[in-house]
């Protein structure tokens, strides 16, 4: 187990994306065992004898990237780690998120807790003080290309351990010496390699993959549920769903999207009124959900499985094996994340993609009880016809946002760099297309449940008709135009704080539900 009484052992226990962001919302502590700590103070002192010998290691007693040739003193090698922090914070742009820049911190204790990179204990020490007590430093959200890992934004994340740089503490953004001030820190002195070990990584990427892991699996979660309940409000065909049909292109998100689906439309009344009708088939925004979905679920088990590598790795550099053998690599390079995230950056797009196309599917007027535009007195009122607007808007701007930065690469570092990563681009471009999906699916959820009030009296299965509720408790129904810019921040909000996958959950425990995907494991849990 990687946790025990919320106690989570750096070095040890094997880091999840939920496990990480657990300990950056407080409810599991990380700490370092004994054991571990011996293996850091053991590659500590390894650092310290190679400095003492004499003989050229990169990093440690040479210079960086194009300088690895230029022999530094023994006299020199603290100022040197000192040095690189401040030389290699040179990021622009707006900050990151507070608790992505806590997430790199997290990730950053994990790595190094393996005791492969020569840190000392007192500095181990000093990160778990910042994540403990909140104190996260300043990290702007540009100026990384994912090869030597993130240097840009790791020096920025530990400056504030030699006194410079800022940091947000108590809901204020300060000096790191106002911080000094006000809890009596002084500044580390860092020693051999430190200054290395702490900006060579791919922490900035993998941070944002956490963050992608969650908001994608709220996501995909989302699209099944709306999407289902969209098929109710315009009475499209449960058969699609049949296990029967994925049993013969068995791919694991696909069955797993099935089997939710046809769990949500289940005990229908809805359903069960037009089984008899002569509609063959439906446009395949209906139809093809668990292959849509489906494919979008296949990319976040493959960045989860990619992640959970990455999260238990070692990736600096150079890498101190033993007392004879200190290996100058590559394990800082983003690529393996990078490629991954925009992988996942495009399934998160097709999700929104698919939602905007059952949003114009249902003010269409073609299914049978429900008005064009949603609305019955349609002429003096638009209906909701401008609300699928914002979405073809939003799923324009994802598809523009889709473009992958893995595939490009500009040498840095005098040629020494000549192929980066990009993959901090990777990962917040990601996150951006992650935003607009929710609100589309907003929409969606608005859209979705207009056209299911056309339904009653006949009702839905237990699922969708307490999901139904909690939408009226916040959206009334649409009888004539209003601002509906006021619904859709309504609807956002339902999103955002997943009240409607909340409800979901808390039926299907209350009546016994179960989707019985044999997937449930690989695309429920992370």
């Amino acid at each position: 187990m990687s946790t025990h009484n919320n106690i989570f052992h750096f070095g040890d226990g094997h880091l999840t994306a939920g496990i990480a962001m657990a300990i950056s919302e407080g409810s599991i502590q990380g700490k370092l065992s004994e054991s571990t700590r011996k293996k850091v103070r053991d590659s500590s002192a390894i650092v310290a004898n190679i400095v003492e010998k004499g003989d050229p290691v990169y990093g440690i007693n040479t210079g960086f990237g194009p300088l690895c040739t230029t022999k530094i003193s023994k006299s020199e090698t603290k100022i040197l780690q000192s040095n690189i922090l401040q030389s290699h914070s040179v990021g622009v742009g707006a900050p990151i998120d507070s608790d992505i820049a806590k997430l790199m911190m997290i990730l950053k204790v994990q790595s190094l807790a393996k005791g492969y990179s020569g840190i000392a204990e007192t500095t181990l020490d000093r990160i778990l003080w910042h994540i403990d007590h909140d104190a996260i430093p300043v990290v702007p959200s540009q100026g990384s290309v994912g090869a030597s890992g993130d240097l840009a934004p790791l020096s920025h994340l530990f400056l504030p351990l030699i006194g410079l740089g800022k940091v947000v503490y108590k809901g204020k953004t300060m000096t790191t010496a106002a911080l000094f001030k006000e809890t009596g820190l002084q500044p580390l002195d860092l020693g051999p390699k430190e200054g290395l070990a702490l900006i060579n990584g791919t922490q900035f990427i993998a941070a944002h993959a956490v963050k992608v892991i969650e908001k994608m699996h709220a996501c995909l979660s989302h699209a099944d549920i709306i999407g289902a309940m969209m098929i109710e409000g315009l009475q499209g065909s449960v058969k699609p769903f049949f296990s029967e049909l994925h049993q013969l292109r068995p791919f694991k998100g696909n069955i797993h999207v099935a089997n939710r689906i046809r769990l949500f439309l289940e005990d229908s009344e809805i359903m069960e009124n037009h089984i008899e009708c002569d509609r063959v088939q439906d446009p395949y925004s209906l139809r093809c959900m668990p292959q849509v979905h489906g494919a979008s679920r296949n990319a976040w088990l493959h960045l989860k499985e990619l992640l959970e590598i990455e999260l238990n790795s070692v990736t600096d550099n150079p890498i101190i094996i033993d007392e004879n053998l200190t290996i100058s690599g590559g394990s800082f390079h983003g690529q393996p994340l990078a490629m991954a995230l925009d992988y996942a950056c495009l399934a998160a797009s097709e999700i929104g993609n698919i939602a905007d196309r059952r949003i114009y599917l249902s003010l269409e007027g073609i299914s049978e009880g429900v008005p064009k535009l949603l609305m019955k007195d349609t002429g003096i009122n638009s209906g909701y016809m401008i609300l699928q607007y914002t979405t073809a808007a939003l799923a324009s701007e994802n598809k523009g946002l889709c473009f992958p930065s893995s595939a490009d690469s500009i040498p840095t570092s005098l040629g020494q760099e000549d192929h980066v990563s990009m993959g901090s681009i990777s990962g917040r471009k990601a996150l951006q297309v992650l935003d607009n999906v929710a609100k589309i699916q907003a929409i969606e959820l608005l859209t979705a449940a207009q056209a299911f009030e056309f339904r009653k009296p006949l009702k839905s299965g237990v699922i969708l008709d307490e999901v139904h509720k909690a939408v009226r408790k916040k959206v009334a129904f649409a009888e004539k135009d209003r601002v509906f810019a006021d619904d859709i921040e309504k609807g956002i909000a339902l999103i955002k704080d997943r009240t409607i996958i909340r409800i979901v959950q808390k039926v299907m425990k209350k009546h016994t539900l179960s989707a019985n995907s044999p997937f449930e494991a690989e695309f429920e849990v992370y």
